[in-house]
């Protein structure tokens, strides 16, 4: 399981999207998760399957790599899935007292469903195709103009990088402490949901250990070098837009535009 966690890993590869400007991703992405709460319907997501396709057949990134990144979500896919099919009210298929499965609930709960899906695989495009240092660039460089409102613009973008960049690691670290148990005679695979999740807790103090321990290397680390936030210091690859990053933006505003349209007309 730890392994199908795909979100904060780079995928390295030389193609189209990862070219890109990180901050034509970062803005493709926010458009891309904000058309899925726009529509009403299943219509709106015609063109985010089609747009989805085309990016991840662009990234040259595997799609049974992409499709791991699922698979850490399924039991809360199923978990909302559930809670809508019982809580929507509406037309009564099967009733069991005071559980009622209606066909609205049924709707809604596919509905969810695939919004989630593509919620977590557009998402993690991404990551799969941006290093955590342009990623930092990329935010850094688009929300600058909050600098003007005191925002410290520089110290939240790498905040966040760090934190995405920490993701894949303390999911290998995790797995090296549970293998580690299992090999002293510690159970992970019987018993029902609630007993597998007790034995997981074991599991949580020397993760827990592990992390303060990185997180005190790397402060030490960025203090060796000088590191004094973004004062006085500059990019070996500083970001300048191309011409492929301005067709890209294009691409994003007609897809945003064709989801508002289809909002406007009740689809």
């Amino acid at each position: 399981m730890f392994r199908d966690i795909t979100l904060g890993q780079y995928y390295p590869e030389q193609s189209i999207i990862h070219r890109l400007d990180p901050r034509v991703k970062l803005l493709g992405t926010l458009v891309y998760i904000i058309t899925l709460f726009i529509g009403k319907s299943f219509f709106v997501y015609i063109p985010a399957a089609v747009f989805l396709v085309m990016i991840i057949a662009l990234s040259r990134v595997p799609v049974s790599y992409v499709m791991r990144g699922v698979k850490p979500i399924i039991p809360l896919i199923i978990i909302s899935a559930a809670f809508n099919i019982i809580l929507t009210p509406g037309n009564d298929i099967v009733s069991f007292g005071i559980i009622h499965i209606t066909s609205e609930g049924i709707y809604m709960a596919i509905f969810m469903a695939v919004r989630l899906f593509f919620l977590i695989t557009g998402s993690s495009i991404l990551t799969l195709t941006t290093t955590p240092t342009a990623l930092t660039d990329g935010l850094e460089k688009g929300l600058r103009f909050l600098i003007i409102f005191k925002v410290p613009v520089h110290e939240i973008a790498m905040m966040m990088s760090i934190a995405l960049r920490f993701i894949p690691i303390l999911i290998e670290e995790t797995d090296k402490i549970r293998k580690a148990q299992m090999a002293r005679g510690a159970d992970f695979e019987s018993g029902n949901i609630m007993k597998r999740a007790k034995a997981m807790i074991p599991l949580l103090v020397p993760l827990f250990v592990s992390a303060f321990r990185r997180a005190s290397d790397l402060a030490m680390a960025m203090e060796a070098r000088c590191y004094h936030g973004s004062q006085g210091r500059t990019r070996m690859k500083p970001l300048v837009y191309k011409r492929l990053d301005f067709i890209a933006y294009g691409i994003i505003g007609a897809y945003l535009a064709t989801v508002i349209i289809m909002r406007a007309c009740g689809l």
